[in-house]
């Protein structure tokens, strides 16, 4: 069961510049160590030690935070879609 991810800009010299890739997964834990198999180094830059996902990274599937879900046991079924976000710091807001 295919499912479409979204890579980040900034990790996308692991996936060799691909913006997309499909992974069959039936849940995020387990994209996440597919993702690492055809893409070694991916992981770590996703997880902590533990295996779960660093706080500053954003999974959403289908446009809803994973957070909210199941985090890492939310299923996954073929032609989802899996975005994966990093949190930006942002500056100061002027008040003026």
């Amino acid at each position: 069961m295919p499912v479409k991810v979204r890579i980040p800009t900034p990790l996308q010299k692991i996936t060799q510049g691909k913006a997309e890739v499909e992974i069959a997964a039936s849940n995020v834990k387990e994209l996440l160590d597919q993702l690492e198999k055809k893409h070694p180094g991916i992981k770590d830059r996703l997880c902590d030690e533990s295996g779960k996902v660093r706080r500053f990274v954003n999974i959403y599937l289908n446009e809803e935070d994973i957070r909210f879900l199941k985090q890492e046991l939310t299923s996954l079924k073929d032609g989802d879609e899996v975005s994966i976000v990093p949190a930006i710091a942002g500056g100061s807001a002027k008040n003026g």
